[in-house]
């Protein structure tokens, strides 16, 4: 990159979004945030970035706002599938429409680049062993439906203007200023730390790629400045093989961490039985020379030595802020959402 490029970053006050501006504007790009500002206020521990940021709904998106930029970075969503199972139709407007929304708008405002935030969670419970980018997808929740249909649609918008990527990211995990607890490692360390005890409710075998929050902030930047032709129009599904974790083996992981904590296995009816084993190697064949720097190990071992230092207890790991679906709910039944998620207040978020 030889000149700093403007890119709009959504959701920039998420779990994600406050890891990934530090690293974009460390490699030199102006980077404007754009954010609703549901989870402004839910931070653990200090945040420091501080960038120009429009405050405005995916669904009100208007053209001046995509004007002047390079690459849009989109990934603001409603993130998680209870909230996407509690109401379809937010779901839909916020993360399919409004995804479509502000592509199109993008493309009209001559913006180049669309790196938009997908997941694995498509492939939903896979009958293949692996499940490669060309696998058929088999969502199953509102949330995992709203990336397959979204996908599709930036698809239909390609073209030799506009040029968008499809980061299939796995669970992401790890410390970020903007924590959730909603994860599934940040989750097992959250309760091996405050409770010293991890408890499993499904038998443990299905499958979950893996990934840290740092590592996910540094292949979109990656996929930011990768040549064109490598990348247009392109899901990539983002990791490497050692990322593929079984959830039994998460919670070892987790409980080897924290010194005394212990593994319940605690099968219940209707647990979580998705499972897909992910094949990353069309992002490796591509990127040879990239490297994930963190293992689950290692991620487990960064959030333990951060809880010390915190230190976490479990009124802050249990606390609304820190689960996406929790917060909302706190949020509507305050009055200050109403029931389409807008605000109802000048005042975006408050404990």
């Amino acid at each position: 990159m030889n000149e700093p490029t403007r890119v709009l970053v959504t959701g920039h006050n998420g779990y994600l979004g406050s890891v990934m501006v530090p690293v974009l504007q460390a490699a030199g790009y102006e980077v404007v945030g754009l954010d609703m500002g549901y989870f402004r206020a839910c931070t653990l521990g200090a945040d420091n970035t501080s960038v120009p940021e429009i405050t405005k709904d995916l669904r009100a998106i208007e053209p001046p706002d995509l004007q002047g930029f390079g690459a849009v970075i989109h990934l603001a969503a409603l993130s998680n599938d209870p909230i996407g199972n509690l109401n379809a139709d937010w779901t839909r407007e916020i993360n399919t429409e409004g995804t479509v929304r502000l592509a199109t708008m993008a493309k009209a405002a001559g913006v180049r680049r669309f790196l938009f935030s997908s997941s694995c969670i498509m492939y939903g419970m896979s009958e293949a062993a692996v499940v490669d980018e060309t696998a058929s997808l088999a969502p199953q929740t509102e949330y995992a439906r709203s990336k397959a249909v979204a996908e599709e649609a930036l698809r239909a918008l390609a073209d030799d203007r506009f040029s968008p990527v499809y980061c299939r990211n796995g669970t992401v995990y790890g410390l970020s200023p903007r924590m959730r607890f909603d994860t599934v490692l940040n989750n097992f360390m959250g309760s091996a730390f405050t409770t010293g005890r991890v408890e499993v409710h499904s038998d443990g075998t299905p499958w979950r790629p893996v990934v840290h929050v740092q590592d996910v902030a540094r292949y979109f930047k990656l996929l930011l400045e990768a040549p064109l032709q490598d990348v247009h129009n392109e899901a990539f599904n983002t990791g490497v093989e050692s990322l593929n974790l079984q959830v039994r083996e998460i919670a070892e992981i987790a409980v080897d961490a924290v010194p005394g904590a212990q593994l319940t296995m605690t099968p219940k009816p209707g647990a979580d039985q998705r499972t897909y084993k992910a094949d990353f190697s069309k992002f490796s064949r591509t990127f040879p020379n990239f490297e994930f720097q963190w293992t689950a190990r290692d991620g487990a071992q960064e959030l333990y030595e951060a809880f010390r230092s915190i230190p976490l207890r479990f009124e802050d790991f249990t606390d609304k802020r820190f689960t996406r679906l929790r917060w909302l709910d706190h949020l509507l039944k305050a009055g200050m959402l109403d029931d389409r998620l807008r605000w109802r207040t000048v005042q975006p978020c408050v404990a």
